[in-house]
């Protein structure tokens, strides 16, 4: 997709604050006229479609289009928007009752290439476990994300999430 497209999506999500939730629908029409200038199928579109279901409350209307994104070819059209529809596929799919699928979609990105997902991943990824009532696995996730980030205790807070989960010798 050409810059100019990207800039206009980004500028719209810019603002997304300042619609008020009773204006939900008018902001997904600034999202709908953008997709529509590209081809029906098209994964971005169908992505950025989604993503605007999702973020007005309507998870239910986004896993849909994320899955038809993703097999489209989202990933390979970007990399980045590829990993974030994973993302919040997964976390669409927890809020519609169905954690699991969410842990089998985002269990292979905790050994995809780093970026600056990681911790979202692992954060949505220890929401979809504790709904699943994994929560020293989600927990253990969580600690490990956020121990690179500590002034101090990095080395501590990582070895207490590994121990979570570790087996008990």
């Amino acid at each position: 997709m050409d810059q100019d497209w990207e800039e206009r999506v980004r500028a719209a999500w810019a603002a997304f604050d300042e619609y008020a939730e009773e204006d939900a629908a008018d902001f997904r029409a600034v999202v709908d006229a953008l997709a529509d200038e590209l081809p029906p199928d098209n994964p971005l579109g169908l992505f950025e479609r989604a993503c605007a279901w999702d973020s007005t409350g309507h998870s239910d209307r986004a896993v849909p289009l994320y899955r038809e994104a993703l097999e489209r070819g989202l990933g390979e059209a970007s990399p980045y928007k590829g990993r974030r529809a994973k993302i919040q596929l997964s976390s669409s799919l927890r809020n519609t009752g169905h954690p699991e699928e969410g842990v089998k979609l985002l269990s292979p990105e905790l050994v995809a290439p780093s970026d600056e997902l990681d911790d979202a991943v692992r954060a949505t990824l220890a929401l979809c476990l504790s709904s699943m009532g994994r929560d020293r696995e989600g927990l253990a996730l969580v600690l490990g994300a956020l121990a690179p980030h500590l002034p101090r205790y990095q080395r501590s807070m990582a070895n207490y999430a590994r121990l979570l989960v570790e087996p008990e010798a």
